[in-house]
C-alpha cells in the first residue's frame, strides 16, 4: 500500500488524554483503520478547490456554524471528511436557489431541532417544493425572453438588405418587414420614447 502523507493529526482518547500524532498510529488499537482514514482528510483548501469556493469562505461558513472540523492537525490546521464537500456543495446550491446565508442557517437549525426524521425531512421538502415553483416561473420568464431575442434576431437579419445609405429615420416606415406582423417588442421599443420626443421637439 502507498503511503500518502498528510500533516500529523492530534487526537485526544478518554480522559488520559493520550495523544497520538503522526501519520502511522498502528501501534494503538485501531491504528489501521484510524490511519486510512487519517489519509482522507482534507484541508481547507482541498475543499476550495473541489467545491470552487475560497478558503474564506470556507471559514465563514464553520464560523456561523454550517460546518464544522473533523480534526485539527498537530499545527492547529482544519481538517474536514468527505462529508464536508456535500455540505458546502449543498450550500452553495441553496446559494443558487436565492436562498441567503441565515436563512440556510434556519434550515439547518429546524433540522437539527426537529423531533423526528418524517418531520424534519418534511420541513426541508416544504422548502423545496416553494423553491421549485419559483424556479419553474424563472424558466418560463426566460423562455419568452429567449422567444422575443429569437424574433428580434430574425427581425433585424432583414435589416442587412436595406440600403446602406438610408437614414435612421426611414426605419420607421421600412417596407422590407411584413407589416402584418407586430413587430418584437425589442426592436419598437429602440425607435419609440426618446426618438419621437426628439422628433417632437424639432418641430416647436
Amino acid at each position: 500500500m502507498t503511503t500518502r502523507h498528510h500533516l500529523p493529526v492530534a487526537y485526544e482518547h478518554g480522559t488520559g488524554g493520550s495523544i497520538l500524532s503522526g501519520t502511522s498510529r498502528t501501534d494503538a488499537p485501531g491504528g489501521c483503520a484510524e490511519a486510512e482514514e487519517d489519509d482522507r482528510l482534507l484541508q481547507v483548501g482541498d475543499i476550495a478547490k473541489a467545491t470552487g469556493k475560497t478558503v474564506r469562505a470556507i471559514h465563514h461558513y464553520e464560523e456561523v456554524g454550517l460546518l464544522t472540523p473533523h480534526a485539527r492537525s498537530k499545527g492547529r490546521y482544519r481538517l474536514y471528511d468527505h462529508a464536508a464537500l456535500s455540505r458546502v456543495r449543498w450550500i452553495g446550491k441553496l446559494h443558487d436557489l436565492g436562498l441567503s446565508l441565515s436563512q440556510i442557517q434556519q434550515i439547518v437549525s429546524t433540522w437539527e431541532a426537529s423531533s423526528s426524521a418524517p418531520g424534519a425531512m418534511s420541513r426541508i421538502r416544504d422548502v423545496y417544493q416553494q423553491k421549485l415553483e419559483e424556479v419553474r416561473e424563472q424558466i418560463a420568464h426566460l423562455e419568452n425572453l429567449e422567444h422575443e431575442l429569437v424574433a428580434s434576431l430574425a427581425y433585424l437579419d432583414t435589416c442587412e438588405t436595406c440600403d446602406p445609405a438610408e437614414l435612421v429615420a426611414a426605419c420607421t416606415n421600412c417596407n422590407l418587414h411584413d407589416k402584418s406582423k407586430a413587430e418584437p417588442e425589442l426592436v419598437a421599443g429602440i425607435r419609440g420614447g426618446n426618438g419621437h420626443c426628439r422628433q417632437s421637439s424639432n418641430h416647436r
